[in-house]
C-alpha cells in the first residue's frame, strides 16, 4: 500500500483498509513518498490496521520488481533507511512499527540467498528487535530471520502461482497470477486448512501460513479481499492481528 507520489487516495487502499489486518506500505525506493507515507499510514492507524515497512531495491522506474545486484552491506543499509523512515513516520503520528515485509524482486532474491536474507533481518532487527519479520514460507527469509532472533510470520500469497521449490512464478511467466477470486479463495483455504499449495506443475508443496498477502495494486484486490474475507469467517478462521 501507499503505492502513489503526492495524490490520495491512491488505488485500493481506501476499500482494502477495512478488509485487512496489517499493511505492507511502501518506504519511498520502489514507490511512496514521505507524504503518502503519512497518509496511508493514518489510515492504518483509523481502521487498527497494523503498520508494516516495504523496503525495496531503489529501482523507481522498475518499481522494485527488477533484479539489481548489491553488496550486503548496501542491501543492510537501504533497509535500514527505509524501515526508519516508517518507524519515525508512524512514531509521530502515535503508533509503532508492527513489522517488516521486503518487496518485488528484493522478496524474491532474498528467498533464496541467505546472505541477502540475514542482511535485511539484521536491518530489521537493528531499527528494532521487536519488530516481526514477514517472509515467504518456507524460504530463508523466515530462516534467517529466527537465527538472530526475530519472531517470523511465514507468508503464502492469495493471487500469486508457485513453483515446485514453494517459491513465487516470476512474473515475467504468463501464469505468475491468479485473476480468478474463487481459485485464490480456494488456494488460501488449502494453504490454511492443508498447509500445502498446489505448483504450476501440479505438484504438493508443503508451506506454513501465518499471514496471507495480496497485492493491493491487483486488478482484483478489492475483490478478492472482500471474498476471501467472508469465506475464512464463514469456516470460523479468524483474522486478527500477529501479537
Amino acid at each position: 500500500m501507499g503505492e502513489a507520489f503526492g495524490s490520495w487516495p491512491m488505488g485500493n487502499d481506501n476499500a482494502l483498509m477495512e478488509l485487512i489486518s496489517s499493511a505492507n506500505i511502501a518506504c519511498g525506493f520502489h514507490s511512496g513518498d514521505a507524504t503518502i507515507m503519512r497518509k496511508t499510514s493514518q489510515m492504518a492507524i483509523k481502521y487498527s490496521v497494523a503498520i508494516g515497512a516495504h523496503p525495496a531495491f531503489p529501482d523507481l522506474q522498475g518499481f522494485g520488481r527488477r533484479n539489481m545486484q548489491l553488496s550486503n552491506q548496501e542491501i543492510y543499509d537501504i533497509c535500514v533507511y527505509q524501515i526508519g523512515a516508517m518507524f519515525g513516520t508512524v512514531k509521530a503520528l502515535g503508533g509503532k512499527l508492527h513489522h517488516v515485509k521486503p518487496h518485488g524482486a528484493l522478496y524474491n532474491m532474498a528467498a533464496k540467498d541467505a546472505a541477502l536474507a540475514k542482511a535485511i533481518a539484521e536491518a530489521t532487527k537493528a531499527i528494532d528487535p521487536d519488530l516481526i519479520f514477514y517472509g515467504l514460507s518456507g524460504s530463508f527469509l523466515i530462516s534467517e530471520a529466527e537465527k538472530i532472533g526475530l519472531r517470523t510470520a511465514s507468508e503464502v500469497f492469495a493471487d500469486r502461482t508457485y513453483q515446485n521449490d514453494g517459491t513465487l512464478t516470476p512474473r515475467t511467466q504468463s501464469n505468475a497470477l491468479i485473476e480468478s477470486t474463487q481459485e485464490a479463495v480456494n488456494q488460501v483455504i488449502m494453504m490454511i486448512e492443508k498447509q500445502c499449495v498446489i505448483s504450476t506443475d501440479g505438484k504438493e508443496v508443503p508451506l506454513k501460513a501465518d499471514t496471507v498477502c495480496i497485492h493491493g495494486d491487483g486488478n482484483h484486490a478489492v475483490q478478492f479481499a472482500e471474498e476471501l474475507r467472508n469465506t475464512l469467517l464463514n469456516r470460523n478462521i479468524f483474522i486478527e492481528t500477529i501479537l
